[in-house]
């Protein structure tokens, strides 16, 4: 467990470092075909579906792969 916890965070560092050096690199999270917009007036709505779908597949791919 603690190996897990230390590979979140080395991981939650580099993407930060990334986002830091280069603040575009990420601007296509959240603008997924698929990803609910809905606005009218001053009421915003919106739900990120297919994005999370493919951050639960990405995740769940890479700790099945250092799981082992």
């Amino acid at each position: 467990m603690a190996k897990v916890l230390i590979l979140i965070g080395v991981v939650l560092v580099v993407l930060g470092l990334i986002w830091s050096a280069f603040p575009g690199a990420f601007s296509w999270l959240g603008k997924l075909p698929g990803d609910i917009r809905y606005e009218s007036g001053n009421t915003r709505v919106y739900f990120p579906i297919v994005t999370m779908i493919v951050v639960s597949v990405v995740l769940s791919i890479l700790l099945n792969i250092f799981r082992r």
